[in-house]
């Protein structure tokens, strides 16, 4: 049997963990039923801040790895 890539194994994790977090968005969309729940504005956006902060520090750890070994510094 074929021994999994490093690549293979990023693939694998990577669709199988974002189409969870899309379906716990969805889930979390769901919540959005006035009929059904009562929320005020400054609880969605407390909501969509957090969610906010967590997607920006994690794309910051992707960008962190690709900034640290093409960049160069240099005095203008």
């Amino acid at each position: 049997m074929k021994q999994e890539t490093k690549r293979d194994k990023f693939v694998r994790l990577a669709e199988a963990r974002t189409n969870k977090i899309i379906d716990m968005i969805q889930l979390l969309g769901n919540c959005s039923n006035q009929s059904q729940y009562e929320y005020a504005q400054k609880d969605v956006n407390k909501i969509f801040s957090a969610i906010q902060i967590e997607l920006d520090a994690a794309k910051k750890r992707f960008n962190k790895q690709e900034s640290q070994k093409g960049s160069k510094f240099k005095l203008d």
